[in-house]
């Protein structure tokens, strides 16, 4: 969950990682800090609170001009948020210092030794434990530092991306990770670490993605990789195509803002190259070489977290009305501690934004063990989904900085829903004429979402009214439902009012006793083969008085004479309205906790890659 940098090389290391830490900030904002080795030692500067802290912090010191440098920002685990748990974390000696992403698990066994070998801790961290824990093995193994590190690996338990330097080898960075994302960017005469690639692409677009298991040396301007075994790799070299522009906020007063209205876009480019309609071609490379294994499956289970747990629920209906075959969404982090039944016979999705989903990635090292196919839905490239599964399709949304996921969500629907096409036509479900008629609608998609955001202004004027409430309901049926379920959290993750989705026939199995004159009631009611049954529950929601805000397609009447207020989207098929009307839930959502004073990109206690359980 929190976001590391570090940097050696020519350049002054401090602006760099700085930098950095900003464009990291989603992974966290408990705190921040930094550490700095030069002629007058190893320095760690680190503040409770933003960056901007840190940065205030630091104009008040001199003598923070290095070439090498280390820095983090925290989302909290072991500890509050308060300076003396800040990263990064000396040694008790001082000699070293550490950032750390990630959780330690055995922390309280290695602490009892140490105490007992007389260490004293300043902090309530796992992180200060693991960097004594390493200077222990150092002390009493007279060897090198990346030799302590790689021994002391063998003894952690736990998550871990970590970065480490000693104050006697000023031009040494030692690296390593399991289960949390570290990227070495290679420069000329310098090389760059994070947690992903946004701080890096400005300097250079070479990079090498450390695998579990290994453990990076930077010294003497070379780097060196090797595993836990003390094997040697030879480091690939990837060339990044993000661009710079991806990660700026672009005129936009917030990420989430310009994300929303990036999706006409980002739902074009999943598209591109794989979609023709009017060729009759839909093609995802990915899934070239399981296609027989797909359309064989006995089932498919979707495993994901949270936003992407509602797009693989929007999956579910796609997957079984086109290609007929049952499916089973699961959350990952239920899943794996249970004994799911999983067989070679099955054909497991599993869905992340950022690609390092903790719980997704000990799920799919658990279905993979009992024979199931994995296919990853990503948006990162080189994150560790698409290494742990068999095969996988890119959302191609391009960077999302905002906490609350918006364009990844209709991106990931688009790959899916065009899984669902694909496979509905390999089997025979689909008719030719209906699977070219159904490919020209989705073709048509984008163009419909730029016009949904067209909304924008009379979605505002209604969060105004309602940015008071205390609850919120939303209600949608068929594929509608899973929409209902990401409007109610969006509006939990960034305005903090309280806000349940349901099924609508489910209302009056308990959440009527819910409704009032002070409770809006969203309810997701386009043009579909379940339409006459949402308006009478609209009818029953306006029967006890409650506010009715409705999305519907593009022209009704009928709704628009019952609710107070309606917001239209443009007419689809049933099964593409997902990727429609989630876009008025989001600008609500942004407007009411923009409305509310909230952090609409940082909502509290939330990181936007959850790499720990």
């Amino acid at each position: 969950m929190c976001g590391i940098v570090a940097y050696v090389g020519k350049q002054e290391a401090l602006p760099i990682i700085i930098k950095g830490l900003k464009r990291l900030e989603y992974r966290g904002y408990d705190s921040a800090g930094v550490a700095l080795l030069n002629e007058n030692g190893l320095s760690i500067y680190k503040k409770k609170g933003k960056v901007s802290q840190l940065e205030d912090f630091l104009a008040q010191n001199q003598d923070i001009k290095s070439t090498i440098g280390i820095g983090h920002t925290r989302w909290a685990t072991h500890g509050e948020p308060n300076d003396a748990n800040a990263h990064p974390h000396y040694s008790s000696s001082e000699n070293f210092a550490m950032i750390h992403n990630g959780i330690i698990e055995n922390y309280e066994v290695l602490k009892t030794d140490l105490i007992n070998k007389g260490y004293v801790f300043h902090s309530e961290t796992d992180s200060e434990v693991f960097i004594n824990f390493i200077e222990d093995v150092y002390k009493n193994n007279d060897c090198s530092i990346e030799e302590a590190v790689r021994l002391a690996l063998h003894k952690v338990v736990g998550a871990y991306a970590i970065v480490i330097m000693h104050k006697e080898e000023p031009d040494t960075l030692i690296a390593a990770r399991k289960g949390s994302p570290l990227v070495i960017g290679v420069g000329e005469d310098e090389y760059f670490l994070a947690s992903d690639a946004t701080p890096i692409i400005e300097y250079t677009n070479q990079v090498v993605y450390l695998d579990d298991y290994e453990i990076a040396v930077i010294r003497d301007n070379k780097l060196q990789i090797k595993t836990i075994e003390n094997v040697e790799t030879n480091p690939y070299i990837n060339q990044l195509e993000m661009e710079l522009e991806a990660i700026e906020k672009g005129g936009y007063e917030h990420f989430m803002l310009k994300e929303i209205n990036e999706q006409p876009r980002s739902i074009a480019d999943c598209m591109r190259g794989r979609l023709d309609a009017k060729n009759g071609r839909l093609v995802l490379g990915g899934l070239r070489d399981y296609m027989n294994k797909f359309q064989n499956a006995d089932r498919i289970i979707i495993m994901a977290c949270g936003t992407s747990w509602h797009a693989g629920l929007v999956a579910e209906y796609l997957f079984e009305e086109f290609a007929r075959i049952p499916v089973e969404v699961e959350y990952a982090s239920e899943f794996r501690y249970r004994n799911p039944v999983v067989s070679e016979k099955d054909f497991v999705i599993a869905i992340s934004q950022s690609g390092e989903t903790a719980d997704t990635l000990a799920a799919i090292e658990l279905a993979k063990s009992k024979g199931a196919t994995i296919f990853g839905v990503c948006n990162v490239v080189g994150s560790s989904i698409p290494r742990a599964t068999h095969a996988g399709s890119y959302t191609h949304a391009g960077p999302e900085i905002g906490v609350a996921s918006t364009k990844a969500f209709t991106a990931q629907i688009s790959v899916l829903t065009m899984m669902a096409l694909m496979l509905g036509y390999q089997r025979g479900t689909l008719t030719e004429s209906r699977y070219i008629q159904l490919l020209h609608e989705l073709e048509a998609i984008p163009a419909k979402v730029e016009k949904a955001l067209l909304m924008n202004d009379k979605v505002e004027k209604i969060a105004a009214q309602y940015k008071d409430a205390r609850n919120f309901l939303y209600l949608g049926r068929g594929y509608n439902f899973p929409v209902a379920l990401e409007g109610a959290l969006k509006l939990k993750e960034i305005s903090y009012i309280h806000a349940e989705g349901y099924p609508a026939a489910e209302m009056k199995h308990g959440p009527i006793a819910l409704i009032d004159e002070e409770m809006p009631v969203v309810f997701i009611a386009t043009k579909d083969s379940s339409y006459e049954k949402i308006v009478s529950n609209i009818q029953e929601v306006k029967a006890r008085k409650g506010k009715v805000i409705a999305v519907v397609t593009e022209g009704d009447t009928q709704v628009k004479n019952m609710a107070d207020h309606v917001i239209e989207i443009p007419e689809t098929h049933e099964a593409f309205v997902p990727l429609l009307a989630v876009v008025p839930l989001q600008q609500l959502s942004y407007h009411i906790a923009v409305m509310r004073g909230c952090n609409v990109d940082q909502p509290r206690n939330l990181a936007k890659s959850v790499t720990v359980e």
